[in-house]
């Protein structure tokens, strides 16, 4: 029964209908495994409860209300002073929805926590996803080395005056991050960073950074082929050696290769390479910077190569004709990626990846806008219980078809009918007490407020 007891309070502490009073009592001592679900409401906090857990006494939940994105930034810069440092450093690392980003802090919030006592606060709010780069971009003569080494992030907006000092910086961590802001125009700097780093600032090098004839031909004679790999995707790279490379022994040198910009299509189909079904490759740093309707993007979204395919389905601003092409791209990846990040992406294409992908962005299509959702209930008798989750998620579901659902074999079904408010109020109360639904039906806005206290009067003591 805690197990239960535990989902319950998770459910309430998301419930769209749960009033203020039924939340502020999920902050009483007891409650603690809802303190995360109360925090990443959808819609946020109401202000009083807001308040409750900036006025709380264990620094636990305040910890977790600066890491939320849900939360409105303003209630969240009410805790830059916190006497924790612990929440100050949570607020200052910030966190981010899965492939989305979480909105900003207040300025006046960055330009506190940029001044705190505590030196990883400090850095870490320079190096938070979420300050706008207009705002870091100020500190550039800050005290903290590594607050000046993360304001080269914002190198547009920098003066040429700035970029100068922070290139000829007295900390060497200032000066390679802003070495490795122009290195892909300054061989000699490139050099130098070649020199001082290893692991992926290296590779990072070798993949962007303006190169030399003679280092470009000592790093095409390589014995490492990640080295070799790596350059082999270098813009700067002659072309002569880009022929050698188009040769080279290992299968992943050649592929890299095949994908850089210059080559026409014959070319790419000239050079041994494959790109297996199942393989997972990164999208291509050039092909996602094109500018939108862009010939050179038409080219890839059209290409033999599935790595470009690939590569021009997560394209932001793909056009809607390269959106509908690749959503019936013969790779099932090329399909997935495009359904996963183009917004317009047909419905019926979102279904089909859906009814064929088994991973964990499997969700992700099913909260799509566009997907279809009437008509799904033809899946209620479907063998696969993931299949027969659909029959929920169709509007036209009759109320008789959902209670059945509801008491499916199938955990995961039952949750997902749990959720439902065309469920009767006496059955979203029995599901209370399944371990496997408990959670789903504390969440659905159709529960009865009284019998939200009731359970908590039980959960709380």
């Amino acid at each position: 029964m805690e197990n239960v007891r535990t989902e319950v309070l998770r459910g309430l502490a998301v419930n769209p209908s749960a009033p203020s009073d039924v939340l502020l009592r999920l902050l009483e001592p007891g409650a603690e495994a809802s303190w995360l679900w109360l925090c990443l409401r959808t819609g946020g906090l109401p202000d009083d409860v807001a308040d409750a857990i900036l006025a709380h006494p264990d620094y636990r939940v305040r910890e977790i209300l600066t890491e939320s994105w849900t939360a409105d930034p303003a209630q969240r810069a009410r805790l830059v002073d916190d006497p924790e440092v612990k929440v100050r450093r949570a607020l200052a690392m910030g966190s981010e929805p899965f492939r989305g980003k979480a909105e900003p802090l207040p300025d006046a919030a960055y330009e506190r926590l940029l001044s705190d006592p505590d030196s990883r606060v400090r850095a870490w709010t320079a190096r938070s996803r979420s300050i706008p780069l207009r705002v870091l971009a100020g500190y550039a003569d800050h005290a903290d080395a590594e607050v000046r080494a993360a304001v080269t992030r914002a190198w547009d907006e920098l003066p040429p005056p700035t970029r100068q000092a922070l290139l000829a910086d007295p900390a060497a961590e200032v000066r390679t991050a802003a070495a490795l802001r122009v290195c892909h125009q300054d061989a000699a700097r490139t050099d130098e960073l070649l020199g001082e780093l290893d692991g992926w600032e290296r590779e990072l090098v070798l993949r962007r950074c303006l190169l030399t004839r003679t280092t470009a031909e000592r790093l095409v004679s390589s014995e490492d082929d990640g080295e070799r790999g790596a350059v082999a995707l270098n813009p700067s790279l002659p072309a002569d050696l880009v022929d050698r490379l188009a040769r080279d022994p290992e299968h992943e040198v050649r592929r890299a290769v095949s994908v850089r910009p210059e080559l026409t299509e014959e070319q790419r189909a000239a050079i041994d390479y494959r790109v297996e079904p199942q393989e997972r490759l990164t999208p291509l740093d050039w092909v996602r910077a094109l500018p939108d309707d862009h010939e050179a993007l038409r080219r890839c979204a059209t290409s033999a190569h599935i790595w470009l395919r690939r590569s021009a389905a997560v394209h932001p601003r793909l056009p809607s004709d390269l959106v509908t092409r690749l959503a019936a791209d013969d790779d099932f990846a090329v399909r997935l990626l495009t359904c996963e990040f183009q917004p317009s992406a047909p419905a019926e294409a979102v279904l089909g990846v859906f009814l064929e992908w088994k991973g964990i962005t499997r969700g992700e299509l099913l909260g799509k806008p566009q997907f279809p959702r009437r008509g799904l209930a033809r899946y209620a008798d479907h063998d696969d219980p993931a299949l027969r989750v659909l029959a929920v998620h169709d509007p036209d579901a009759a109320p008789e078809l959902i209670e059945r659902l509801s008491r499916d074999q199938s955990g995961v079904l039952r949750s997902a009918a749990a959720s439902d408010p065309r469920l009767s109020p006496e059955r979203i109360e029995e599901l209370l007490t399944d371990p496997g639904a408990a959670r789903s039906a504390a969440a659905n806005p159709v529960l009865p407020v009284e019998v939200m206290h009731r359970w908590l009067d039980t959960a709380l003591g």
